[in-house]
């Protein structure tokens, strides 16, 4: 059978107390509302559909996907209208309706999967995933009859004593034939709140002749539903222990689990070790036998295979070859490439800089919109003038080449192959091939001038200052 996936995001989050809509807060570095989408496609669903509420253009700006329709509810009438308002973008589809909601960033796909094979299994026409709670005060309760038969989901203040101890509870998630979505205009407003809401569903089926089912297939904590920071703060800790315990099962060595983050997104071969306070953020992809040490934070890059990243190195949109060693203290700015077998040091800066296979650039070196071929040294002090005010020149290096310490080099300049620069030269024209260039004022000796400096700061400490009165008032 094929499936659909409605995600309800309507909800307006007034107890985050943030402009921000709810389902656009981060659990992990990315919205929760794109955390319950990642899940829907995961089932493989022919459409997905977000029901949003007032700043839904700002949700489907932020969470844009050309695999995603959003509609609109545009009064906050409750569960059972926001799906209503979704079936619209569902005309003509045939199959079963997965129904998630975009602040319960925790559910995971293959619990989803589990409970739509049962739900197909038992040709339920509409199904709900239970859970049993520790504390179940906050959820629908799951009301059976004798012989185990789902009636009805009763909220807390409306159940009795007896419900009350019910611990199966109603997690939010639904799947509902095509054929029952006509149901959804039978339920009835509650009064008391003015909403209509999606749990009536079930009552209402099993009156029609459609045997609703329970399936008890979820764990409380996969839907928990965020509606403060602390609860955003509780689902982040929560997803960060489970993203490192993946990686760690996968061979990946982490010293200190509480202290690293890793991205959603990123992939991290085996046999990796990441240090305390690592950071790695974004669809980072880190290769085999990577060491990074602590206080290293690598955004939307990839680090190849026994690359070695020194402690306290920033690395923004670039790429680390295999073998490579870069920092400490680094910072590779974005479009960078360091080839394999490189070295970039301490306090060496790179930006739009590819730096070629066994380079080194070891210490105190600015590099910006560089090309730098094999087996260059760049000595310490280097910089890379590639901005005159108005636009950024190239730098190219050739291979072979050494830079002495303290060097400039005015962009646009090229330095040709095995060529050498002496240490604190400005070079402003391109030098060829196996030339030495340059660019320094002949150095000058004066004998004894410190002597005679020192004999005139004594003789001018010992004279009056002009105006100055003599002892006695002279």
């Amino acid at each position: 059978m094929k499936t659909a996936c409605a995600i309800l995001a309507a909800g307006l989050g007034k107890r985050m107390h943030s402009n921000l809509p709810k389902v656009l807060h981060k659990v992990c570095g990315i919205p929760m509302l794109q955390s319950v989408i990642d899940t829907a496609r995961k089932l493989k669903s022919e459409k997905i559909v977000v029901v949003s509420g007032k700043n839904g253009d700002l949700i489907q700006k932020t969470v844009a996907s050309t695999d995603v329709s959003y509609v609109l509810q545009e009064e906050p009438k409750g569960t059972g209208h926001a799906l209503l308002c979704a079936r619209s973008a569902l005309r003509g589809f045939q199959g079963a309706l997965i129904v998630l909601n975009g602040d319960t960033p925790l559910v995971r796909a293959g619990t989803i999967k589990k409970f739509l094979k049962l739900h197909l299994k038992n040709k339920s026409a509409v199904s709900v995933l239970s859970f049993l709670a520790e504390n179940p005060d906050d959820y629908g309760r799951i009301v059976r009859d004798a012989s185990g038969k789902v009636l009805s989901i009763v909220e807390q203040k409306d159940a009795d004593a007896a419900q009350k101890k019910i611990r199966e509870v109603n997690s939010g998630v639904y799947a509902i034939n095509h054929d029952l979505l006509p149901l959804l205009d039978d339920i009835q407003m509650n009064r008391a709140k003015g909403e209509y809401y999606l749990t009536d569903i079930i009552a209402l089926s099993a009156q029609k002749g459609f045997q609703p089912a329970a399936l008890c297939v979820g764990i409380e904590q996969e839907f928990m539903g965020v509606n403060t920071k602390p609860e955003l703060y509780r689902a982040s800790r929560i997803m960060e222990e489970t993203i490192i315990g993946k990686w760690i099962e996968r061979g990946v060595n982490v010293l200190d689990e509480g202290s690293v983050f890793i991205h959603p997104y990123a992939l991290i071969g085996a046999e990796t070790t990441l240090y305390p306070n690592v950071f790695i953020d974004g669809r980072t992809r880190i290769g085999r036998g990577v060491t990074i040490y602590p206080n290293v934070r690598i955004s939307n890059s990839r680090i190849d295979d026994k690359a070695v990243i020194k402690d306290s190195t920033v690395i923004e949109e670039s790429q680390v070859k295999a073998g490579a060693t870069v920092g400490p203290f680094a910072h590779i700015r974005p479009g960078s490439e360091i080839g394999a077998d490189a070295r970039i040091g301490n306090f060496v800066e790179l930006k739009k800089a590819v730096i070629g296979k066994g380079s080194k650039a070891s210490h105190l070196s600015y590099l910006g919109d560089a090309r730098i071929g094999r087996g260059v040294n760049i000595g310490a002090g280097t910089i890379t003038c590639n901005y005159d005010g108005k636009k950024k020149s190239m730098t190219v290096i050739d291979e072979d080449v050494f830079i002495g310490s303290d060097s400039q080099l005015i962009a646009p300049v090229r330095i040709g192959r095995g060529a050498y620069i002496g240490a604190g030269s400005t070079i402003t024209r391109d030098v060829p091939p196996l030339a030495l260039a340059v660019s320094r004022v002949d150095q000058k000796i004066i004998k004894d001038w410190a002597k005679k400096r020192q004999t005139k700061v004594r003789s001018e400490s010992k004279a009056p200052v002009k105006g100055q009165r003599g002892k006695h008032g002279e």
